[in-house]
């Protein structure tokens, strides 16, 4: 008969012995079996005869306990992982094509060692800010001047705020000719400091005037914006009013349209369009934060994991940043739940224009400046209430209630007054048309002045108020038929002296 071994059924207190024997100590999962435990059912303390396993349902919910405290990143890095593979296959054709990617996205005359010297690192999943720039480096400028950095200016500069943990994104833009103090390089226009001293400086003078660290560093350029908007499939934008800019080549009419690559890039140059309103900067600014913001909703809501790899790729063609492929589909993957619509802020830098010296320039509202930095850090939108925005009605908008802070409960909306001082100054080109508004105004409670503004030809009327004379503003506005998106807060261009303001257009006459 052949041998057979002999098995002998271990007691528990054995068992936790050769546990001991083989790692040193007891193991929790020695222990465990070894020592008593006291029932579920009864609560009352048992031998280890008596003990009573846990049920698959508490196994269950531990393991699930587990998972969930490592749930949002590793979704984010499983998606991150079938993206890359999805697009570059696996093995070495990966590795080469994210050598080449993340070469082509930090390249290394913009991302120096300087540069990542002044970005400073935050916490995994808490909030940060990330300096935007669009950078004018066209083969007509560099073949004119140079492709040297001191040749080039940063044409469009935004402060963005991104909180992973919140699901809000800020886009904050700050005029081009925004006068700033340089320390030893003199008060100067804030994109000078890309010509003196490269990303690195820039990100530094950006960091000193809004006063917050600022972690990382992207530069678009809006050349190249056309590829991206092409390969996902154009994007969405509404117009309040329609655009057209000859300069920009842009015919666009007002309302919500799909624009593809070629449009979306003249939306982002087209500054003419806004002549009638003033300040075309400004308005061109908006537009572009809004193309900004429709990007990044048609890039989350991507389906198709091969568009979305693609995408990153074409990225990699327009913006050089000190992210990885890694760190952007991954970033992506933590805001798969935004909600682009409302959690999308976006202003300026509060300014008063000013001519210096034969060159305009932009003078920080201090008071106000620091207070929407306050309510950017908290999270909330740069404006508190719709009358901050100037640009609102005339500029695209990102959409919902974006633009507007709820914070304070505040909803835009105040009853018209039809009381107050409000002087009208003629841009119409129309004789008698300033005095005959004024009568008009004078006659039913206002105390109206009429004169000359200094521009000439306007075909808008535009309505300015002072301090708080909104309802004034908008009862004056009511009066003579002018849009509510025409009246805004004047920022030092008209005089204070009066409640409100008014610039006659020829739709006056």
């Amino acid at each position: 008969m052949a041998n057979k071994k002999s098995h002998k059924r271990m007691t528990s207190a054995e068992q936790a012995r050769l546990s001991e024997s083989r790692y040193g100590t007891a193991s929790a999962h020695s222990r465990a079996v070894a020592e008593p435990r006291t029932s579920r059912r009864s609560g009352a303390s048992s031998g280890g005869s008596a003990y009573q396993a846990p049920s698959r349902a508490d196994g269950v919910e531990a393991y699930t306990r587990r998972r969930r405290k490592k749930g949002a990143g590793r979704v984010a890095r499983v998606l991150l992982v079938t993206v890359l593979v999805v697009l570059a296959g696996t093995g070495t054709a990966l590795g080469l094509w994210l050598a080449d990617l993340n070469g082509r996205l930090s390249d290394k005359d913009v991302v120096t060692d300087e540069l990542r010297q002044q970005l400073v690192a935050t916490e995994p999943q808490q909030p940060f800010y990330m300096l935007l720039l669009g950078v004018d480096k066209s083969e007509g400028r560099a073949e004119e001047w140079g492709a040297d950095t001191s040749n080039f200016r940063a044409d469009t500069i935004i402060l963005t705020r991104v909180d992973p943990p919140g699901q809000k994104v800020t886009l904050v833009s700050i005029p081009r000719d925004t006068l700033v103090d340089m320390g030893v390089n003199g008060e100067r226009k804030i994109n000078d400091a890309y010509a003196i001293g490269g990303a690195a400086y820039m990100t530094e003078v950006v960091s000193e005037f809004a006063d917050v660290d600022i972690s990382h560093y992207a530069e678009v350029d809006f050349e190249q914006l056309t590829s991206i908007v092409d390969t996902i499939g154009g994007i969405e934008v509404t117009l309040p009013v329609a655009v057209h800019d000859d300069y920009a080549v842009i015919d666009l009419p007002a309302g919500t349209q799909t624009l593809n690559g070629e449009q979306a890039l003249a939306l982002c140059r087209a500054r003419h369009a806004y002549d009638d309103y003033g300040g075309g900067d400004f308005y061109r600014a908006a537009n572009q934060r809004m193309v900004i913001a429709a990007i990044v909703k048609k890039v989350l809501a991507l389906g198709d994991l091969t568009t979305m790899a693609a995408t990153v790729s074409e990225l990699a063609d327009s913006v050089t940043t000190d992210f990885s492929a890694l760190d952007i589909v991954g970033l992506v993957g933590q805001f798969r739940g935004l909600d682009a619509d409302n959690n999308i802020y976006s202003g300026q830098t509060p300014t008063i224009s000013e001519y210096i010296n034969d060159l305009w320039y932009e003078i920080p509202d201090e008071a106000a400046w620091g207070e929407m930095m306050e309510r950017v850090k908290a999270g909330e939108s740069p404006y508190s209430d719709a009358s901050q925005d100037f640009t609102a009605g005339v500029a695209g908008s990102i959409g919902g209630g974006s633009n507007i802070s709820d914070s304070d409960g505040t909803d835009g909306s105040v009853e018209p007054s039809y009381t107050g001082s409000v002087s009208v100054l003629n841009a119409s080109g129309i004789n008698g048309l300033a005095g005959s508004i004024a009568e008009n105004l004078a006659s039913l409670g206002f105390e109206a002045d009429a004169g000359n503004a200094s521009e000439s030809g306007n075909d808008v009327t535009r309505i300015y108020y002072n301090d708080d004379s909104l309802a004034a503003a908008l009862g004056v506005a009511e009066t003579l038929g002018v849009a509510q998106s025409s009246v805004s807060q004047n920022t030092g261009a008209y005089t204070t002296t009066y409640d409100v303001i008014v610039v006659l257009g020829t739709d006056q006459g």
